[in-house]
């Protein structure tokens, strides 16, 4: 039997033609994998068959293997995984086990692909491209280890989302106009030169150290076969020759005092995150300004804590920074903010004798255009947020709260259960305090007229509720 791949999508029309031939228990040996450039079967081959009656199940430590997997450029590759799915049926723990022959290989090949990413990630160089719209234009070409296109590009459509751009490699072309589109392989294109190109010589110039120069180590994070496309590389020849007389002249020039500013500038650019547990809220702010717990800092413009009347009873928790915030740096300033407090304002709630705060202080988004639209965060970035959100409980320490949205109960509570039947009813938090759980602002805004009137009622009597749960408390 032959499986023909797409050039494009590979992995998922793997998945789905795997679990047709395994829902059969068609043995390995028996099926050819076959890419665009395969060619024909000398003497044909039999038909797939149409979806068979044997359960097909897979680990998710399995689809992430096999996902990685699946951008090497073993030919063998699709054979193996197809191999280790059919193992997989009946021994579920064999993945598990690196000393496993077939685990062993196909995670080495997972190793390899990996590192072809990270290169591609650190080695691409754009070049401006003319053009006339509003978003300016880049492209590059890069030759990869392995057909990692698919792989690799989602990171520049993150980094670069306000920028137009195409990545042409051996494998095909990748296209960004706020969204990722892929082409078939075409030559390699004649870029202009570009004249930031001669800005960052001057950087890689001026970084370079010849005090500590380590050839083998150079060539083993910067490989030579990736050099022909960087336009630093030439100057690392006169570099090397430089540097016995660069060092000899940094040591006759001996050693000077740093100037007075010195400790303020470093103290300013060294942002290092810092764990320790603080000692008052304005130092859980700063160390929250550093933040690297999960992958949204990376998008983000910066963290934003909440603010508010620190001594308040009362404490409102929701979701996530929005556009607004997060370029201002302040919780609740964008439209749903102002809803908010409008109705604190008529519930009698005055917002600056509050604590003001999110579940998570980074921004989520997906660009589009130039738009960032906003993501609800996952799980596992309100479990990495709850330790600043902890920490805001303890300094504040409210006699009530509000969750905004479920993100806002979830993180409080623990509880995942739908929000519909808990609005306007009193939970207990993880640590033990009263909490009112209510809708979400923006999610008023979201809704068509007939139930967004009846959302502002309900969230009207809720946050007059609050105020005299409040007033109770105090």
């Amino acid at each position: 039997m032959r499986a023909d791949l797409p050039r494009f999508g590979r992995f998922q029309a793997w998945r789905e033609a795997a679990r047709q031939l395994a829902s059969n228990r068609v043995a390995a040996g028996d099926v050819t994998w076959a890419d665009e450039d395969t060619p024909a079967e000398l003497f044909g081959a039999h038909p797939m068959p149409p979806a068979g009656p044997h359960p097909v199940t897979a680990t998710k430590d399995f689809l992430s293997l096999a996902q990685t997997v699946a951008s090497h450029s073993d030919p063998e590759r699709w054979a193996l995984l197809y191999a280790a799915l059919m193992r997989l049926q009946e021994d579920r723990g064999f993945v598990a086990n690196p000393a496993d022959p077939l685990t062993d290989r196909l995670s080495r090949m997972a190793k390899s692909v990996r590192r072809d990413i990270h290169k591609m990630h650190a080695f691409v160089r754009f070049h401006e491209l003319p053009g006339s719209g509003p978003r300016r234009s880049f492209g590059a070409w890069f030759e990869p280890e392995h057909p990692i296109l698919e792989a690799a590009t989602p990171f520049f459509a993150r980094r670069f989302a306000d920028m137009d751009w195409l990545i042409a490699t051996p494998e095909g072309i990748a296209r960004f106009d706020g969204a990722i589109s892929y082409a078939p392989p075409a030559p390699r294109p004649d870029f202009p030169a570009d004249a930031s190109h001669t800005l960052w010589h001057i950087y890689f110039a001026n970084i370079f150290n010849p005090a500590r120069i380590k050839t083998d180590a150079m060539r083993s994070e910067m490989p030579r076969k990736y050099w022909k496309n960087l336009p630093e590389t030439a100057l690392i020849p006169e570099m090397l020759a430089d540097a016995p007389r660069r060092v000899q002249a940094m040591r006759e020039a001996g050693a000077t005092d740093a100037p007075a500013f010195a400790a303020r500038v470093t103290a300013r650019i060294r942002q290092i995150p810092d764990d320790r547990p603080p000692e008052t809220l304005e130092a859980a702010r700063d160390q929250a300004m550093r933040c690297t717990r999960c992958d949204l800092c990376h998008a983000a413009t910066q963290t934003v804590w909440g603010e508010g009347d620190a001594a308040a009873p009362l404490m409102i928790v929701g979701e996530a920074p929005g556009d607004h915030e997060d370029l201002q740096g302040r919780p609740f300033v964008g439209p749903a903010g102002q809803l908010l407090r409008q109705t604190m304002a008529a519930a009698g709630l005055d917002p600056a004798q509050a604590w003001m705060t999110n579940a998570v202080k980074h921004f989520k988004f997906t660009p589009r255009g130039k738009r960032r639209i906003h993501q609800n965060p996952a799980a596992g970035e309100i479990r990495h947020c709850k330790w600043w959100l902890d920490l805001e409980r303890q300094m504040i320490a409210p006699r009530l709260t509000v969750a905004l949205g479920a993100t806002a109960a979830f993180a409080l509570t623990g509880n995942r259960l739908p929000l519909t039947p808990r609005r306007g009813g009193v939970e207990t938090t993880l640590d033990g305090g009263p909490v009112l759980i209510t809708w979400h602002p923006s999610l008023i805004l979201r809704l068509d007229p007939g139930p967004a009137a009846m959302a502002r009622e309900q969230f009207a009597a809720d946050l007059s509720q609050a105020a005299r749960l409040a007033a109770e408390a105090a």
